[in-house]
């Protein structure tokens, strides 16, 4: 770890900070009561992204990158803007206010159409690769 992959994936948090902050603003008015702008927004998305990304750009990808390039998307943008600890939160506000069950399809789908989103990620740009299995290529990259 250098200090120079600190910088770029501190870079790339504050971008996918930014772009999360961005998404709530503009989904806020759909995500009244179950919060739509993190489940498809930032979660699904975020994760469809790490899972392309990831795949498209191995070492043996079509398109293969520096690591530098694959930790300030992967643990940068994608790390910054898929926060859990946001899901977490409010899943907790929805069991304060009484909505266990509100709560339970906020877990299901989050996760469900999180993993869903990053194999379909994986499997997009496994075809583009000819069929490649890895995603995260190093122990850092599977931190996210």
């Amino acid at each position: 770890m250098s200090f120079y992959s600190c910088l770029i994936v501190m870079a790339g948090g504050a971008l996918g900070t930014l772009a999360r902050y961005f998404v709530s603003v503009l989904t806020a008015p759909i995500s009244r009561y179950i919060p739509w702008g993190t489940i498809i927004g930032v979660n699904m998305v975020g994760s469809f992204v790490i899972g392309f990304f990831g795949t498209l750009t191995l070492a043996s990808g079509r398109y293969p990158v520096s690591e530098t390039t694959r930790l300030f998307v992967m643990l940068g943008i994608c790390g910054g803007y898929t926060t859990f600890s946001s899901f977490s939160l409010q899943t907790l506000d929805l069991i304060r206010v009484g909505g266990w069950g509100r709560a339970l399809v906020n877990v299901v789908l989050s996760v469900a159409l999180s993993v869903g989103a990053v194999a379909m990620g994986h499997m997009l740009a496994s075809r583009m690769n000819s069929h490649a299995i890895l995603v995260a290529q190093t122990n850092t990259e599977e931190e996210v």
